[in-house]
């Protein structure tokens, strides 16, 4: 069954913003591209993990989709493709910083487990 289309009609703001970050995965993908710029597909990937290759693609197209993330193609054999926030991304991730506080203080007072993040300081080619 195919999705709806996501462009309304809203009730409020945070239905019209729940919708454009709806998925497990959306908000660490603006994560991980805020923390590090740039992010090739394989990068992106190793960094997430547990996401599966299609649920990432269809992730980082619908957030391309929404203005939230820009894809670079370089003409170049192998194809190289590179993401990054756009303004408009950026700006979503500055509004998710008080959500990650609350997270972080949830974790804290109940003694959550937290997930290492996996090591991607190597820029390995994708």
């Amino acid at each position: 069954m195919a999705k709806a289309p996501r462009n309304g009609p809203y009730i409020c703001g945070i239905d019209a913003a729940l919708d454009v970050v709806s998925g497990k995965w959306k908000g660490l993908v603006l994560w991980e591209l805020h923390a590090h710029g740039v992010r090739r597909f394989a990068e992106l990937r190793r960094a997430l993990t547990g996401v599966s290759e299609k649920m990432l693609t269809q992730h980082l197209r619908q957030m391309e989709e929404d203005g939230l993330v820009l894809r670079t193609v370089y003409a170049e054999v192998p194809p190289k493709v590179e993401y990054s926030l756009t303004e408009s991304g950026a700006a979503l991730n500055e509004a998710l910083l008080p959500l990650g506080e609350w997270g972080r203080d949830r974790i804290r007072h109940r003694g959550l487990s937290v997930v290492p993040a996996p090591d991607t300081s190597s820029s390995a080619v994708s």
